[in-house]
């Protein structure tokens, strides 16, 4: 039987105890992805009130920055461990869990991601997936190992009629396209 599409651990994942993406029930649409490893996501409020005392907060005044923070602003990287491979004519949609927000506030910071079929098995990271988050709540948030971070559905796309093939190859992960 060929294969059509799924998921494999990548290289460097294989001995660590990831598990492949499982849908929860027999009707859910999404797998859901777990974290590879620990990571923490700082929460981005850390950029603007470390160090904010009523003093600062003089009125008119415009709310200080402290430079060395900037990094809170910034979204995560949270590894997955896994690849997926699909026929041409499908993607991944990467979307976050329903509980995320609400319980963890944690959000994609785009929406959704968009796993290309020619992801798979690229030279820079092997295809390995990785979940962008950013933090909105007040405390920075430990993502430990195993736990539940997005869940990904299998779709497909159309083309245009009369479109003209991009000659581009695929190199590696974000923005890799190039543009």
């Amino acid at each position: 039987m060929d294969r059509v599409r799924g998921f494999e651990i990548v290289s460097k994942y294989k001995d660590k105890g990831v598990r492949l993406p499982q849908r929860a029930t027999e009707k859910s649409a999404g797998y859901d992805f777990e974290a590879a490893e620990d990571t923490i996501v700082p929460s981005i409020w850390r950029a603007l009130f470390t160090g904010l005392t009523p003093e600062k907060l003089k009125e008119g005044e415009p709310l200080p920055f402290q430079e060395e923070n900037v990094e809170h602003l910034a979204s995560t990287l949270v590894p997955t461990g896994i690849k997926a491979y699909m026929p041409e004519g499908e993607y991944l949609m990467l979307a976050n869990r329903s509980s995320n927000p609400m319980k963890y506030q944690l959000a994609l910071p785009n929406s959704v991601g968009i796993i290309d079929a020619d992801y798979y098995g690229n030279d820079i990271n092997e295809g390995e997936i990785f979940v962008q988050l950013i933090n909105y709540g007040l405390e920075d948030r430990l993502i430990k190992k195993g736990e539940r971070i997005c869940q990904g559905i299998f779709m497909q796309y159309l083309t245009v009629d009369d479109e003209t093939i991009p000659v581009q190859k695929r190199i590696g992960g974000f923005g890799s396209s190039g543009r």
